[in-house]
């Protein structure tokens, strides 16, 4: 006894708890003495186990590990209070690994439209199994895309998971962010979270669809949450051209995901309308945010967006300058926000206010029913009634800012306005720039306006427009903070989001490789551990033309791009099924190539090199018509490109007979 005195002495070093339960475990060994001593040391920084515990984790680390069998007994059910008490040999249970942590729960981001181009927004999230989407929007067609009336995203990937997708919110009431939804509505009713006015101007699209009466519309509000599967969205207020706007908060078991849409910071906002919410943005940077997607629209202009307030300064010193003239003002239908400054403009002046364009009527008429805009009675007119008053008294609201081919103001451009006549007593405002594309339609708008006598005020000539979109300073306050672990641009150009990279690294908040420009279609797995691309999904460009959604693909655009650029030429000829003899022709018609009249000498090369042809073909006994036209069509090429240095298309029809 006298060599374990000072064993015991150092056990009465241990908690209350530990001490007597060693004793009684009779646990004499000196080994086994040291591993009490070292789990006393480790209890001391962590909080206290029960007794049986202590001597298990105390066994542990003095014993081998365990051979598998016995542990699996021990897994088995086997008391902890009676595993206290028996040898440490039959109680060998491993050690906890400290080192080793729980991989963390991911969520994956995958935009199908928005990145490298300015329109067709949509980016669907997946966590655990549950998906929602946010946005349904379209672009407008390049000028390279002859015939196309839209392109709206491919929404493959989407239909094969509709079963999980749970809802799709939307931002706000801008074409590229709920333009698609009827094509989308057509083949998968998902449940619609939006604001009220955003409801009100999606129905109106609807109804031209004949899908307002079956979609399921959920009006959400600022900070009231919605839940969702494994989803909690909170929307924010944002500032944007447009009331209504949202971001959202996603929040979910990978973390907080901030999605801002379209933003910028107002301080004097119009209509009574309040500032961003940045105190709630702030709060989730507080809380962490995984990750935070921001718009990227403006990220090469330095500086503050400007407000609202300035345009109506501009405008008003613009309507006094107009004095006895017409006032005619174009801007965007869904710009709900200018149409009450110039109702409120109109109103100080004393004039009768009237509005001209499909989508501006409607979407005024549902703003006031909302209560969104305000225009006494007493100060709208029917625009068949404007000549009745006299040019000084009435103003003008119309679309076509953006220089649409069938557009109200393209019309009056074109003298093919049926209630507007321009002349020399209207003074035009286009209260909107171009969207990068357009330049060339509104210059044509504008010249033909000014060809008509009226004075045009456009562009940057005065304040008449400002962005809703934030400037580098406001995008650094959202990065600030959201304080986000990742950031992907979004919203945007390629140059706009690298430029919009390129601020968020500069700010070194962020780590450069915690910053990823992303491009539509990759499925990006994101979590606290890390942020990497998985795979890609079907993402793309579905083009409009008519009824037609996604009858034209590629391969339609380059044909036409092809007759636009050389025409076409089709060659007939009748053909004996039997032996291959020509029974009459070969007939050619051009259209987009050559003036026949006055082209008669080609037009008969023509022919002599199609009957050449068609001899050869005879001759090498060649009675697969496809390899006949095939050698028609190269003789006929050939010959062309000698002589005009043009390809135009050839469609050879052989008719058997």
């Amino acid at each position: 006894m006298e060599e374990i005195k000072p064993k015991r002495k150092a056990n009465t070093q241990v908690t209350g708890e530990h001490a007597p339960s060693a004793r009684r475990a009779g646990r004499t060994d000196k080994n086994q003495q040291n591993g009490n001593a070292a789990a006393r040391k480790n209890n001391k920084r962590r909080a206290p186990r029960s007794t049986a515990a202590s001597e298990n984790h105390a066994a542990a680390q003095s014993v081998p590990a365990p051979r598998p069998r016995r542990a699996r007994n021990a897994q088995q059910g086997q008391n902890p209070q009676s595993a206290g008490t028996k040898s440490p040999r039959r109680n060998r249970k491993p050690a906890p690994r400290s080192y080793e942590m729980t991989p963390a729960i991911p969520m994956h981001i995958c935009p199908l439209g928005g990145l490298g181009e300015v329109g067709k927004n949509i980016t669907l999230y997946e966590c655990q199994g549950d998906m929602i989407l946010v946005d349904c929007g379209l672009v407008f067609p390049d000028a390279d895309m002859f015939g196309v009336d839209l392109v709206i995203p491919d929404f493959t990937y989407v239909l094969e998971n509709k079963d999980r997708i749970k809802g799709l919110f939307i931002t706000h009431g801008h074409e590229d962010h709920i333009g698609s939804l009827p094509y989308l509505l057509k083949k998968f009713n998902v449940p619609i979270y939006a604001a009220r006015l955003t409801i009100g101007l999606i129905k109106n699209k609807l109804e031209e669809h004949g899908l307002a009466s079956s979609a399921v519309f959920h009006e959400i509000r600022p900070r009231q949450k919605v839940k969702l599967g494994c989803f909690t969205v909170e929307p924010i207020h944002v500032n944007h051209s447009i009331p209504d706007a949202l971001a959202f908060a996603i929040e979910c078991p990978a973390g907080i995901v901030i999605h801002t849409g379209d933003f910028k910071v107002d301080y004097t906002p119009l209509s009574g309308d309040a500032v961003t919410d940045l105190s709630t943005i702030a709060e989730y940077g507080r809380k962490g945010v995984l990750a935070l997607l921001s718009d990227s629209t403006n990220a090469e202009r330095p500086g503050f967006t400007a407000t609202e307030q300035t345009v109506a300064e501009g405008v008003r010193s613009l309507f006094a300058r107009a004095r006895n003239r017409r006032i005619i003002v174009a801007t965007f239908a869904s710009n709900i926000y200018r149409v009450q400054q110039i109702i409120d403009l109109a109103i100080e002046s004393g004039r009768k206010v009237a509005v001209s364009g499909r989508s501006m009527v409607s979407n005024t008429e549902m703003a006031r029913e909302l209560g969104y805009l305000h225009a006494p009675d007493t100060v709208l007119i029917d625009i068949d009634e404007i000549n009745k008053y006299p040019p000084e008294k009435v103003v003008l609201i119309t679309t076509g800012s953006q220089g649409e081919p069938l557009s109200a103001l393209s019309r009056m451009a074109q003298a093919s306005h049926r209630q507007v006549k321009v002349g020399p007593n209207d003074f035009i405002i286009i209260s909107a720039r171009p969207i990068p594309g357009n330049e060339k339609t509104v210059t044509k708008v504008v010249n033909g306006l000014l060809s008509l006598g009226a004075e045009v005020i456009y562009e940057n000539m005065y304040d008449t427009h400002v962005s809703g979109h934030a400037c580098q300073e406001e995008q650094k306050l959202m990065l600030t903070l959201a304080h986000p672990q990742f950031f992907l641009p979004v919203h945007g150009e390629f140059k706009q989001l690298k430029r919009h990279a390129e601020t968020a690294e500069h700010l070194g908040y962020i780590p450069k490789q915690n910053i990823y420009i992303a491009e539509n279609g990759q499925n990006i797995r994101i979590s606290a551990d890390g942020m990497t691309v998985e795979n890609t999904v079907t993402a793309g460009a579905v083009m409009v033309d008519g009824y037609g959604v996604g009858d034209v693909g590629n391969v339609v655009l380059r044909d036409r791009h092809h007759l636009s650029e050389d025409g076409i030429i089709i060659v007939t000829a009748a053909v004996d099924g039997s032996n291959g003899q020509v029974l009459s022709g070969p007939d050619i018609v051009s259209r987009g190539f050559v003036y026949v009249r006055e082209s008669e000498e080609l037009m008969d090369g023509l022919r002599m090199q199609v009957e050449m042809a068609l001899d050869r073909s005879l001759s090498d006994n060649m009675h697969d018509w496809a390899s006949v036209k095939a050698r028609v069509r190269e003789a006929l090429s050939s010959y062309i490109y000698r002589r005009t240095k043009r390809s135009p298309m050839i469609l050879p029809i052989l008719l058997e007979v």
